[in-house]
Order: structure tokens, then C-alpha cells, then sequence
């Protein structure tokens, strides 16, 4: 058992194994192939089968029957994977061969157990984001050729379909190609949902869905990756963690707010003081237009008057939208707020409808210190497909979470760039200043539902244990750095308190055996948001990570104040140097051996001195203990 501390699940994560195939690189990790490489050429982010029932829903696998026999230059992986849920019921066999010719086939031959409904059950095959812009040719199911280009700003479409290969240049001299037989494939732009990947899948969107399959109907599916060309001169490249600042480059931070709670507990007068910590920039509040929309309304601008911050609210209109805004419209009156940005959403629309967009501006024009938006409350997919007329509105915003198509830490920790992407590209688009708002680790489930379901005593299946965890504040690292990246004005987070929050209400959980969390103490991202609240007067300074899915840093300036934070996002101990730093340095790392005061004393933690450290010739070394996060504070 691992600290429960490290990812909030205390289990250990799926072995991992490097393989080689001649001149290929890549990580077997449970039933899925990970980063294959030629040297430092990433080919594929990986390749997985995915089992999904009639609703899109992925249904996990249980492996058993595993065989790894890796050799110098070939491996052999043999394992079956069962998938059951409910009436369905799906077995296939997975076989990976790596030869020494730098090739490496993986075939996936299933079978229903029982009659059932699916979607896109089998192989899925992720280009990296890295090829965005690169040349690419195309042979199709039918014979016929096309040349083209992985998509540079991201696609709202599908650009290619009807694939069998995918052939680009890695080296002069030598291409990778990746072959695909048993279905006919389709590839999508995945960084509309944040996955820093172009992900090519079997069936295609115009075909009929979902499939039947009797109980006895097989799927056979293989993908081939090889290198063509003289591969002989691919090198091998070992990095070093690195991290690189760029002082002369700086980004501005986003205003960073937080959900307001989903249960219905108030505020305690610690919880104000330690919210109060974080330098926040606002609150988000669900309005509903039910009967105590009023009361629930003047709560949330309470909560932001007593914290001098700004609110925004999320408005779910619905048919009524004339008498919503009447409604609206009166309770706004009668309240003395501050900023508030009225995030617009109707039901029924993807993103705002132009004209819903405008009839509300025509009801609220009179109002002080109202501000409409307009975006919507999915994925950024949707926004870029429906997209409205230039000028429309002064400011957009989308939601975010990393889990949409996978679950596990890694790719969690790959979606950075992409975010970093997707924000710079929204704001082209739409013209409009971005705020991402809300950002959660799982897909969010509808507010009014969770708020029923907590009262009720039930635990939200959009709740993740990584709330709680080093794993999950080292997230947070990396994506206020990627919406620094991508210019995003705003990013709301989380809620303020329980399940969804950066810290546990004073009142506890009912979920304790569920939720790993204690009454009164902060969440370890909850450090996170105090270290860069108190610089958010600053800016961000540019900084690369040589290992970005091993580490991150962010590095902050304000006036003659430097910090610096850097965050190991795996389970094995890191030694990082970091270039561009002189002097004198209070260093202090939030892990395993520090959680404990962190989290239960957080103001004491916070007060405590650190190490003085000091760099040497512009470099500084660190050693990271797992899932740690380390913060350095210029002398």
C-alpha cells in the first residue's frame, strides 16, 4: 500500500514496462502502448482498444493471463481483457510483437458474451499535438491517396476519414507509418477535449450508432507501426530533468476563482479566513431558476462581498426565458454586489445562441456592474463547432476537465499543452477575452443533481479521490501555468469546500470511507492556490520542462519577489536542476513527511522556515520525493 496521500487511492499504479523494437521505443502499461519513439521523435502518444456501451460510456477492463517477454531489440505481449457491466459482457485477446526491423504490430480479436450494444469498441491510435502543422499522407480504405497536414490550430471536425495508413516524416530519410485493418478509421482533433493528441478510431461518425452485436460475434482489429527508410541513424537520447526559466518572458496569471460548495453548509468564519488566503478573484455560483433562486442568490453575494470578490453565475435559463430574466432582473436590483459576470446558458443550446445571447443583454442592459458571457458549460468541442458571429460578446468561456477519454494519472498530466492550445485558440476565434470556468478532475455532473444527491447522503460519481492528493495540487501546477501559456483572462476551479473543494468544511463528510479527507484540514492544493494567490499581482515567467510528463515548474515575480514551484507528477523520487536562478533560496516541499502539518495546521506550515539553498553558476538542484511539490522563495 502506497500513502494515501500521493493520488488519494493508496494502490499502487499498473507496472510499466520499456520495450524495444529495433530502432522503436515505447512503455507497455495494462493492455495499452505508451510513447512510441524513435530516439527523441515521438511517434505515437499510444494505442488502446476501448470497450464502450450504447450511452459512450468506456467499460474498464479486468487483464489477467499477462506475459511480457522483452528482449534487447523485440518483445512478445500476450494478456486478455474482460470487460463487464450490467447486460454487457466483452472478452478480447491482445497480442503486441516488437521485431527487431523497428516494427510493432498489436491486435485486439474479441468477443460478445452476450448481446449487446456498443460504440466504437476497439483500437484507438493517438498522434501526439507535437505534429501539429507537419506533412502527412493519407492512404485511404479504398486505395486512393491524399496529402495533407496534421491539423495546426485545432479542428472542429474530423479531417480525415476512411483511413488505412498514416505515414510522416520522423528523420530525413525516414518516415513512420501506422496501418490500420479491421474496421474503417476516422481521425478527430482530441485537444478539443483537452487530450493533447490527434486520436484516429474505428467507426466512423456517419455510420449507424450504436451497433448490436449478438451474443458470439467477434471483432478482429490489428495496428501496425514501422519505421521505413534507414532507421540506422535514429539516436538514443537520454534527458535529464531540467527545468528552464526564462525571466526575460513573462505571462500574465489568470484571475483564478472557485466554485462555490454544492452542499448546502455555510461558510464558518475559518473557512472565510483560510479562503481569504488564497487571494481570490472570485466566485462561481449556480442559479437555478427554482423557488429559493433568490435565496441561494443572495447567499452566494454575501460570500463574495465578505471576501471583496468578484461573482460569477453560471445562469441555467430555460423555455421561460422571458419571465427567468424578469425574475433575474428584480433580484439583481435588490442586491448590493459587486462585479458579477453572468454566465449565459439555456437549455437546450450547446453554446449561447446568438439571439438567447442578445435578449439577454436587452433585459440586464440597465444593470451596474453586470457582465454577460458567452460560451458554454461543456467541453471547448463544442464551442469551437458552434460558433457565433464576430463581436458577439466581450468575453467566452468553456469548461475543462482532463478525463474525458481516460482516466489514469498519465494522461491526466498530458493535457497541459493541449490546454495551453485550446486557450490561445478560443480566444482567436471568438475574439473575446477566455475564462475557463469551471475546471474539475472528472466530467461534471449537472449541479442541481449533485446538490440532491449530497443531501440525500449519496456520494456523486463525479467525485475524485485525487482531490485530496499531491498528485492532484501538482495538476494544478501545471494547468495554471498552460491557461498562462494560452492567455486565458480567468480560470475558475473546484468549489470552496467537501468533495469538490480545495479543503474539507469544518462539519467533515458523511463519505469518510470513500472520501480521504478530515474535518477542518486543507486539501495539499489548497498551498498551491495560497502560493500563487500571493503573487497575483505578478506574472508568470516562462519556463520548460526537458520532462514535462515527469515535472513541471512554475515561476513567479512580483516586484523583487521570485518563487518558484515545481512539481513531480510521478510516483518514483526526481532530482531536478533548474537553470536560471542566482542567489539564495528558502526551499520548502509539500510531501509525504510535511502533508500531515501542511494539511492540519496549514497557516503554521505556511509560517515555518524552509531550507536555505543556494545556486551555483545560474543552476540549482532539488530532490523531489514522490508526487511532491516543492517551492522556492528568492532570499
Amino acid at each position: 500500500m502506497l500513502p494515501v496521500i500521493y493520488d488519494g487511492t493508496g494502490q499502487a499504479q499498473a507496472e510499466r514496462f520499456t520495450l524495444r523494437a529495433g530502432k522503436l521505443s515505447l512503455v507497455y502499461e495494462a493492455g495499452l502502448i505508451r510513447y512510441v519513439s524513435a530516439g527523441n521523435r515521438e511517434i505515437l502518444r499510444g494505442v488502446y482498444a476501448a470497450v464502450r456501451d450504447q450511452n459512450w460510456d468506456t467499460i474498464p477492463g479486468v487483464l489477467r493471463d499477462v506475459s511480457v517477454d522483452a528482449q534487447a531489440d523485440s518483445f512478445h505481449v500476450r494478456f486478455t481483457s474482460e470487460h463487464q457491466q450490467g447486460e454487457l459482457h466483452f472478452v478480447w485477446h491482445g497480442e503486441i510483437v516488437g521485431t527487431a526491423d523497428s516494427t510493432i504490430r498489436f491486435t485486439f480479436a474479441g468477443t460478445a458474451q452476450s448481446t449487446l450494444q456498443t460504440n466504437r469498441t476497439g483500437f484507438c491510435i493517438l498522434h501526439p499535438m507535437t505534429l501539429g502543422g507537419q506533412a502527412c499522407v493519407i492512404e485511404h480504405a479504398d486505395g486512393s491517396i491524399e496529402t495533407g497536414v496534421f491539423p495546426d490550430k485545432v479542428a472542429p471536425v474530423p479531417p480525415y476519414s476512411n483511413i488505412r495508413t498514416i505515414r510522416h516524416a520522423v528523420l530525413p530519410g525516414v518516415d513512420a507509418e501506422v496501418r490500420m485493418e479491421g474496421d474503417l478509421y476516422e481521425l478527430e482533433d482530441q485537444r478539443n477535449w483537452s487530450d493533447a493528441s490527434y486520436k484516429t478510431y474505428c467507426t466512423l461518425h456517419q455510420q449507424p450508432q450504436p451497433v448490436t452485436l449478438v451474443a458470439g460475434a467477434t471483432i478482429n482489429q490489428s495496428v501496425t507501426i514501422r519505421l521505413l527508410g534507414d532507421p540506422a541513424d535514429v539516436p538514443l537520447v537520454k534527458q535529464g530533468n531540467i527545468l528552464t526559466i526564462n525571466p526575460a518572458q513573462r505571462l500574465k496569471i489568470p484571475f483564478i476563482g472557485l466554485g462555490m460548495a454544492s452542499h448546502d453548509e455555510p461558510l464558518t468564519e475559518r473557512e472565510y479566513e483560510r479562503l481569504a488566503a488564497l487571494y481570490l478573484g472570485h466566485f462561481r455560483h449556480e442559479l437555478y431558476f427554482t423557488d429559493d433562486m433568490e435565496d441561494r442568490l443572495y447567499e452566494a453575494v454575501e460570500d463574495a462581498n465578505v471576501l471583496e470578490i468578484d461573482l460569477e453565475v453560471g445562469a441555467h435559463f430555460g423555455e421561460n426565458l422571458r419571465a427567468e430574466l424578469a425574475r433575474l432582473n428584480k433580484a439583481l436590483e435588490d442586491l448590493d454586489h459587486g462585479d458579477l459576470y453572468i454566465l449565459v446558458r439555456r437549455h437546450g443550446e450547446g453554446a449561447t445562441n446568438p439571439e438567447t445571447f442578445k435578449l439577454v443583454q436587452e433585459a440586464l442592459d440597465d444593470l451596474q456592474s453586470v457582465f454577460l458571457v458567452a460560451g458554454t458549460d461543456d467541453n471547448f468541442e463544442t464551442l469551437n463547432v458552434e460558433r457565433w458571429p464576430a463581436g458577439l460578446a466581450e468575453r467566452a468561456w468553456y469548461t475543462s476537465t482532463p478525463q474525458v477519454h481516460a482516466f489514469d494519472n498519465s494522461t491526466m498530466i498530458e493535457t497541459f499543452p493541449a490546454m495551453a492550445s485550446v486557450a490561445a485558440f478560443a480566444r482567436e476565434i471568438t475574439g473575446a477575452a477566455v475564462m475557463v470556468s469551471p475546471i474539475t478532475l472528472k466530467p461534471r455532473w449537472d449541479r442541481a443533481v449533485v446538490r440532491e444527491m449530497l443531501a440525500a447522503g449519496k456520494l456523486p460519481g463525479d467525485v475524485d479521490v485525487r482531490q485530496t492528493s499531491l498528485f492532484g495540487a501538482g495538476w494544478v501546477v501545471g494547468v495554471i501555468g498552460a491557461l498562462a501559456r494560452g492567455g486565458a483572462e480567468s480560470a475558475t476551479f473546484f468549489e470552496t469546500t467537501g468533495v469538490y473543494g480545495v479543503m474539507e468544511s469544518d462539519y467533515g463528510t458523511p463519505f469518510a470511507d470513500q472520501f480521504p479527507s478530515h474535518p477542518g484540514r486543507v486539501y495539499p492544493m489548497w498551498h498551491v492556490f495560497a502560493d500563487v494567490g500571493e503573487f497575483m499581482e505578478g506574472r508568470v515567467l516562462a519556463s520548460d520542462s526537458s520532462q514535462p510528463l515527469v515535472f513541471n515548474g512554475l515561476a513567479l515575480r512580483e516586484g523583487s519577489r521570485y518563487r518558484v514551484l515545481v512539481a513531480n507528477h510521478t510516483v518514483e523520487p526526481q532530482a531536478v536542476t533548474i537553470i536560471g536562478l542566482d542567489g539564495r533560496w528558502s526551499l520548502k516541499a509539500l510531501d509525504e513527511t510535511t502533508a500531515e502539518s501542511a494539511l492540519s495546521d496549514p497557516e503554521g506550515y505556511r509560517d515555518s522556515a524552509g531550507q536555505v539553498v543556494e545556486a551555483e553558476d545560474g543552476r540549482l538542484v532539488i530532490e523531489l520525493r514522490p508526487y511532491a511539490i516543492a517551492r522556492l522563495d528568492k532570499v
